[in-house]
């Protein structure tokens, strides 16, 4: 069996290299990334009606979204970024009604959304550099 506090030391200290050296766009796709690995956690709690970590998961899944909708330029982003923001704020209250619900159907259908998302900026990165 593998040693669950090593191998997180791991994941830290390897999340904390990908972002020393991330561009913004790269530190969006990690943040992502990390939030769809979240989410998974997050289904599998619900469905094995483990409440108070599918609690845990889906705080830190809503956490994250606030972070990605904070870091965005309202300012000078036009509609690609209002609508982006309001995608995440959509994001975040489904979230909130999968846990009242208990309902991992409304966490895939943000897993959706969030990958065309990802999409979306894996593109913006291809065309950026």
């Amino acid at each position: 069996m593998m040693n669950l506090d090593a191998y997180g030391e791991y994941h830290s200290t390897n999340l904390d290299a990908q972002t020393a050296r991330a561009s913004p766009i790269e530190l969006v796709l990690v943040l992502t990334d990390g939030l769809l690995e979240e989410l998974a956690r997050a289904r599998g709690h619900i469905a094995g009606r483990r409440y108070e970590q599918k609690a845990t998961s889906l705080d830190k899944c809503t956490q994250i979204i606030n972070g990605l909708s904070s870091s965005l330029d309202f300012d000078n982003g036009g509609e690609v970024v209002a609508n982006l923001g309001r995608l995440y704020d959509y994001c975040a209250a489904r979230l909130y009604r999968a846990g009242i619900d208990l309902d991992p159907a409304i966490v895939d259908e943000v897993v959706g959304l969030l990958t065309t998302i990802r999409q979306g900026w894996l593109g913006v990165q291809a065309k950026h550099g």
